[in-house]
C-alpha cells in the first residue's frame, strides 16, 4: 500500500553481539537491542569463537522478543527478516542465520542476506538528512579496515583494505602488551589522553603513494621490540613501566594508527573528487580519531558524517537500515542461505 511504513526486523550476530532491531523505512528506529559478551571474552584477552556461539544461543531468542516488544509491532507487521550473514565468525553467524530463517519462514516474510561490514556504513548515514556524492566510506572496526566508493547504499566499490592485522585487532594487541584491559581500543583511548603522542616514533605504514591498503602488524610489532627488545628475549618492560611511560607509548601508538587512517582517506577522496566521508565501525568510536578526520575533512573541504557512538560497535539497526533498501530493491535471499567467513 502506497505511504505504508516497511519495517525490517534485522538480527546480527558476526562476533560477540547478539542484537536485533525493528527499523522503519531504513531510517526510524523502532527498536535496538544488544546483548554483549566483552565480561565473557574478556579474560582470554579476545573473543573465543565457541563461547561467542553458545551466548549467541542463549541470547538470540529474549534479544529478537525483546526488540519486536519494544518495536510495539506484530510480526504479522514485519516485511522481512534481515541477517547479517558474512563476514564474522561462521559459528557465529550461523546462529543469526539459523534464527532468521526460521523466523522468516514461520512468518511466511522474506530473507534479505546483509553484508556485515557493509552494514557499518548505515550507521553513519542512519541520522544524516542528505548526502552529497560522490563519498569515501572508512569501515574500521576490530576485524576490517576498508575504504568505498559509496555511490549508494547497494553501490559500494572497495578502495582499499587491510592485508594483515584490522585497526580494530592492532589496538587489542598493543594493549595486550601493555597489560591493558580488553577491548583494547577503550582502553588506550583512555590512558593515552595522559600520554605525549610525540614521544615515541612509531612506523607509519603507507606503502605506495598511490596505494589504499592499509597495514598495522609493522605497528604492532614495534610496540612489541619497544616494550620487550629488537631480539624478543627480554621480559615485557610494561609491567615495571610507569604510568605515564605506559601512557606515552599507548599515545604514541594511537597517533601513528590515526594518521595513517586519516591520510589514506584522504588520498582516497582526492582520487574519487569526494564531496563526502563517512565513517563507521568499533574504532570510529575513539575521540582522537574523529577529531583527527573532522580537521582533515575542513581542510579539504569535506562534509564528515560519523556513526553516532552508540551505532559504532555491532548492532541490528545498521543491518535493518541495509535491508530497507536492499528489499526496495527486490534483493532477496534464498532459503538456502548459509553463513560465510569472508566478504564475496
Amino acid at each position: 500500500m502506497a505511504g505504508q511504513d516497511i519495517h525490517i526486523l534485522g538480527i546480527e550476530t558476526s562476533c560477540d553481539e547478539t542484537a536485533a532491531a525493528v527499523v522503519a523505512n531504513g531510517r526510524l528506529i523502532k527498536s535496538s537491542i544488544v546483548a554483549s559478551q566483552t565480561k565473557l571474552h574478556e579474560c582470554y584477552g579476545g573473543v573465543v569463537p565457541e563461547i561467542a556461539s553458545r551466548a549467541h544461543v542463549e541470547k538470540i531468542l529474549p534479544v529478537v522478543q525483546e526488540a519486536i516488544r519494544q518495536a510495539q509491532i506484530g510480526p504479522e507487521q514485519i516485511d522481512a527478516v534481515a541477517v547479517a550473514n558474512q563476514p564474522g565468525l561462521a559459528i557465529a553467524l550461523m546462529v543469526g542465520v539459523t534464527a532468521a530463517k526460521t523466523l522468516a519462514f514461520a512468518w511466511g516474510k522474506p530473507l534479505i542476506a546483509v553484508n556485515h561490514v557493509h552494514a557499518h556504513l548505515q550507521s553513519a548515514i542512519l541520522e544524516a538528512d542528505s548526502i552529497d556524492l560522490p563519498a569515501v566510506a572508512l569501515i574500521v572496526s576490530g576485524g576490517h579496515t576498508n575504504l568505498y566508493d559509496a555511490e549508494s547504499a547497494l553501490d559500494l566499490r572497495l578502495m582499499g583494505r587491510t592485508i594483515d592485522d584490522a585497526a580494530g585487532e592492532a589496538f587489542d594487541k598493543a594493549a595486550s602488551v601493555l597489560g591493558l584491559p580488553y577491548p583494547g581500543g577503550p582502553s588506550i583511548e583512555k590512558i593515552a589522553g595522559e600520554g605525549n603522542p610525540r614521544a615515541i616514533r612509531f612506523p607509519r605504514s603507507l606503502m605506495t603513494n598511490d596505494s589504499l591498503d592499509f597495514s598495522f602488524s609493522g605497528l604492532k610489532t614495534a610496540v612489541l621490540y619497544h616494550c620487550r627488545g629488537q631480539d624478543m628475549k627480554g621480559a615485557n618492560r610494561a609491567a615495571s613501566m610507569s604510568r605515564q611511560e605506559i601512557a606515552d607509548i599507548a599515545a604514541s601508538f594511537q597517533a601513528a594508527v590515526i594518521e595513517v587512517l586519516v591520510r589514506k582517506t584522504r588520498r582516497a577522496a582526492r582520487q574519487i573528487g569526494a564531496k563526502t566521508v563517512l565513517m563507521g565501525g568499533g574504532v570510529a568510536c575513539n575521540g582522537a580519531l574523529r577529531d583527527a578526520m573532522e580537521v582533515m575533512c575542513k581542510k579539504e573541504r569535506l562534509t564528515l558524517l560519523v556513526a553516532p557512538k552508540r551505532f559504532c560497535t555491532d548492532n541490528a539497526a545498521m543491518v535493518a537500515s541495509l535491508a530497507y533498501y536492499k528489499y526496495k530493491a527486490g534483493q532477496f535471499a534464498e532459503m538456502t542461505l548459509e553463513p560465510k567467513a569472508t566478504s564475496d
